[in-house]
C-alpha cells in the first residue's frame, strides 16, 4: 500500500492523517505520528474521510437549469461559458456589482486567492465567506488590539498553562483535540464560562453559568478589582500597551455588586474568578463562537485580551488571550482571499501595499480590487432589495447555515444567475440552482491550510480522478479562461503556481511565509507563519510577541474598550426564552452534508430537530421528554422540535443544535457593528406545545 500524507479538511485543528491507499482505494486512515497539532490521534470526522462521495455521489458533469425547470449536464466548457456569459451578462445589463460570491472556511489557501483574482481584481465585485459568521469577530478584535490579524498562540500552550479559561468554547465536543490536551494537561486548574453547563463545563474544576449576553459587565468587573487589589503588571502594561489610563478609569464604574446583578453570579463567585487569575503563574484564555456570534461581540473578545494584556499574561509559554478558530482554513480565507484585505493582508487603499501585491502578481495596479467586499449580510440584503441579480457560492451550504435563513431562501428565487459549487448536489442550498458546479472532494485535490495557531499544512492528492472530474481550483480557473482574462490568469495555471504568487504577496509581512515552499510542506511537521525565506526553522511550535512587540504603529497592544450596548432582541413578557445554538455531538459537522454519509454517525445522531429545555421549564408547560414544540421567535418564524429535558441548561434558555435547517429559521438578521458576525446564539423565543 501507498501511504500519502495529507490534511483533514473539517474544523480548524487541521490534523494531519496518513491515507494508505491501494488499488485506487483508501484502506484505512491513520493519524500521523508525531505531527505537532495531533501526534497520532484525530476524532471521528478524520478517520471517516474515506466516506467522502462514497453513499451520494453526483454526475460529475455541471448541471444548467433548462426553461422548463429541469437540469441538463453539459461539458464542463459549455458550463464555464454559461456562467461567464451570465456573469457579463448581468454586470453589463444591471451594473458592476449586481453580481456576488460567497466563498467558505474549508477551501485551500490557493482556491481562495484565484477567486478572490477572478471575482474581485477582474470583475471588481463582492465575495464574502462563511468565515464571517464564526471568526470575523477575532479578526477584528485581533486587528483593532494587535494591529494585525495574528493570534499569538501555539497549541502547546495548552500543555503549559496551569490556568485555562474557556469563554464560550466546548471543545469537547467541538475541538476534541484542544479538549485532549487539555485533558492531559494534570497541572491546571479549568475554569468554564458559559450559560449552559456544556459538555467542557461538565468536566471543568470551575464553571460560571451567567446569563446571557452579560460577559462585557462581567469582564470590565473584574478588570477593575484586579486594578484595586493591584493584582496587575505594572511593567508590562507600561513597555507594551497603550490606553490603559484611560482603560483604569472606565471600568472604575463597573462594581462588583452590578457585576453580580447583571451576570446573575454571585459576588463571591466574582471574586473566586479574579483570585483563579491572580494566582495563576500561566494563564490562558480561550474564547470561540460563544464570544465571536454576538451583537456586540468585537468589544467582549476584546475585553478579554484587556484581561490578558494587564495581566502580563501573553507572549509567555501557557499564556495568551488565544481565538479557537471553526473551519479547516478560515485563518487561509481570513489572510489570502482578496476580500476584507489585500493578499496577506494591507487595506486596499495603502498605497505602498497596493504596489507590493501588484508586483508580486505581475499586473498593474489597477487591476486590484480598490475596497472590501460588501459582508455577506449586505450580499443577501442586496439580492432581496433586487440590487444583485448573480450569486456564485462555492461549498457552503447558506440555506442551512445563514442566520434568519428564510432570507436566504427568499433571495434565491430573485436571483437570475444561482451557481451552487459543491461536492454534494443534496445540500439545501442546491435548490433552485441555476448551475451546478460538481467539484472532487480534498481527497482528490492539492492545496494549502493554515490552522487556528498559524499552522500552514499541505492538502496533497489521495486518489486519482475519474473521468470529467475537476477540483474547486480548476472550476474557478475555467471561468475565469471563460471570461476572457487572458494574461491576467498567467502564473495562476495551478495550485502551486498560486501558492508561489501569494509567497511573494507575503514578503515583508507579518504573515510572512517566503520560507514555506510547496515542497517543503510534504510529509512535514507544517510550518508557523511567520516563516520568511531565508530563515531556519528550530522549533515545530512558535509564538508571537514573546519579545511584547506588536502589529500597530508603536508595536504596542491597545486596551479598547466601549460602554456595553442594549440588547437589540431582549426577552419579552411575549418572548420570554432565550434561543441559544452550538454543535449537537462530536461526529455531526455543521450542516451534515459530509457527515451524514458516515453510517456509524448517522446511526446515533437524530434525524429531526431537537431542543434542551430545562425541567423546571418543561413542568411549567406541561413538556414532557420527546414531546413536539413549536418555538416562535421574534424574528417573525416558527419552527418545530422534539425536547430533550436537562439541567444543564438555564430555566430561561432553549439550546438547539445547529445541525438542523430549523434552528437558524429562528436566529435573527441582527451583527457585531464591527464585524458583521451575526448574533446566533441570542434570539428572543416562545413556545407552544404540539
Amino acid at each position: 500500500m501507498k501511504k500519502i500524507q495529507s490534511t483533514c479538511n473539517y474544523c480548524a485543528i487541521d490534523c494531519n492523517l496518513d491515507f494508505y491507499v491501494e488499488d485506487n482505494r483508501i484502506m484505512k486512515v491513520v493519524p500521523t505520528k508525531g505531527y505537532p497539532v495531533n501526534d497520532g490521534f484525530c476524532c471521528i470526522k478524520g478517520l471517516s474521510l474515506d466516506k467522502q462521495l462514497t453513499v451520494k455521489k453526483p454526475s460529475p458533469l455541471p448541471k444548467i437549469r433548462q426553461a422548463d425547470g429541469t437540469m441538463k449536464e453539459v461539458p464542463w466548457e459549455e458550463g464555464f461559458q454559461y456562467v461567464a456569459d451570465k456573469l457579463k451578462e448581468l454586470q453589463a445589463k444591471y451594473g458592476t456589482e449586481s453580481v456576488a460570491g460567497i466563498s467558505t472556511g474549508q477551501l485551500t489557501m490557493e482556491e481562495f486567492a484565484l477567486f478572490g483574482h477572478v471575482m474581485r481584481n477582474y470583475l471588481k465585485t463582492n465575495v464574502d465567506g462563511n468565515t464571517r459568521l464564526c471568526m470575523a469577530t477575532a479578526v477584528v478584535a485581533h486587528k483593532q488590539s494587535y494591529g494585525f490579524d495574528a493570534p499569538g498562540y501555539t497549541l502547546k500552550d495548552l500543555e503549559l498553562s496551569d490556568t485555562i479559561i474557556l469563554i464560550g468554547a466546548n471543545p469537547v465536543v467541538t475541538h476534541p483535540i484542544v479538549w485532549g490536551k487539555i485533558k492531559d494537561n494534570h497541572n491546571k486548574k479549568l475554569i468554564v464560562i458559559d450559560p449552559r453547563k456544556s459538555e467542557s463545563a461538565r468536566n471543568a474544576d470551575y464553571w460560571y453559568g451567567l446569563k446571557h449576553k452579560s460577559d462585557l459587565y462581567l469582564y470590565y468587573a473584574i478588570a477593575n478589582l484586579l486594578i484595586e487589589k493591584d493584582y496587575i503588571d505594572k511593567k508590562y502594561i507600561e513597555a507594551h500597551t497603550e490606553k490603559f489610563r484611560e482603560f483604569k478609569a472606565f471600568v472604575k464604574d463597573y462594581t462588583l455588586s452590578g457585576a453580580a446583578e447583571k451576570t446573575g453570579l454571585s459576588e463571591g463567585q466574582i471574586l473566586e474568578l479574579v483570585e483563579l487569575i491572580h494566582t495563576g503563574k500561566r494563564v490562558s484564555f480561550w474564547w470561540t463562537m460563544g464570544v465571536n456570534q454576538g451583537y456586540e461581540a468585537v468589544r467582549t473578545a476584546q475585553a478579554v485580551i484587556n484581561l490578558a494584556l494587564m495581566t502580563g499574561n501573553i507572549g509567555r509559554p501557557g499564556t495568551g488571550a488565544n481565538s479557537i478558530t471553526g473551519q479547516c482554513n478560515a485563518m487561509g480565507s481570513r489572510s489570502y482571499s482578496n476580500t476584507a484585505v489585500l493578499y496577506a493582508g494591507g487595506d486596499f487603499t495603502n498605497p505602498a501595499r497596493r504596489a507590493r501585491v501588484a508586483e508580486a502578481l505581475g499586473v498593474e495596479e489597477s487591476v486590484l480590487a480598490e475596497k472590501p467586499t460588501k459582508t455577506y449580510n449586505q450580499i443577501i440584503e442586496g439580492i432581496n432589495a433586487g440590487e444583485i441579480k448573480g450569486l456564485w457560492i462555492l461549498c457552503t451550504n447558506p440555506r442551512h447555515s445563514w442566520t434568519n435563513n428564510e432570507t436566504f431562501a427568499e433571495a434565491v428565487k430573485k436571483l437570475e444567475l444561482y451557481v451552487v459549487q459543491d461536492i454534494y448536489d443534496t445540500i439545501e442550498s442546491a435548490e433552485g440552482a441555476t448551475v451546478f458546479f460538481p467539484v472532487v472532494s480534498g481527497m482528490k485535490k492539492e492545496g494549502t491550510y493554515i490552522n487556528l495557531e498559524r499552522r500552514l499544512s499541505a492538502m496533497r492528492q489521495v486518489l486519482p480522478r475519474e473521468e470529467n472530474e475537476i477540483s474547486d481550483y480548476e472550476a474557478i480557473l475555467g471561468v475565469g479562461k471563460s471570461l476572457g482574462m487572458g494574461e491576467l490568469l498567467k502564473g495562476w495555471e495551478t495550485p502551486k503556481d498560486c501558492f508561489e504568487l501569494m509567497r511573494e504577496c507575503s514578503r515583508g509581512m507579518p504573515c510572512d511565509i517566503t520560507g514555506v515552499t510547496w515542497e517543503g510542506l510534504e510529509n512535514s511537521h507544517g510550518i508557523q507563519w511567520p516563516f520568511r525565506e531565508g530563515e531556519t526553522l528550530k522549533e515545530d511550535q512558535r509564538r508571537l510577541y514573546e519579545d511584547g512587540r506588536f502589529f500597530t504603529p508603536s508595536k504596542k497592544a491597545q486596551f479598547i474598550f466601549e460602554t456595553p450596548m442594549e440588547n437589540p432582541m431582549p426577552t419579552t413578557e411575549e418572548f420570554p426564552y432565550v434561543f441559544n445554538t452550538g454543535r449537537g455531538s462530536v461526529g455531526q459537522w455543521h450542516t451534515q452534508s459530509r457527515t451524514k454519509e458516515v453510517k456509524f454517525v448517522e446511526d446515533v445522531s437524530l434525524k429531526k430537530a431537537y431542543l434542551y429545555m430545562h425541567p423546571a421549564t418543561a413542568k411549567h408547560h406541561g413538556v414532557k421528554e420527546n414531546d413536539r414544540i413549536c418555538v416562535y421567535s421574534a424574528n417573525g418564524q416558527n419552527a418545530e422540535f422534539a425536547v430533550k429535558i436537562t439541567d444543564h441548561v438555564r430555566e430561561d434558555e432553549l439550546y438547539a443544535p445547529i445541525h438542523y435547517i430549523e434552528c437558524n429559521k429562528l436566529t435573527p438578521s441582527i451583527y457585531d457593528s464591527y464585524s458583521k458576525e451575526p448574533s446566533y446564539k441570542s434570539a428572543a423565543v416562545r413556545f407552544e406545545k404540539r
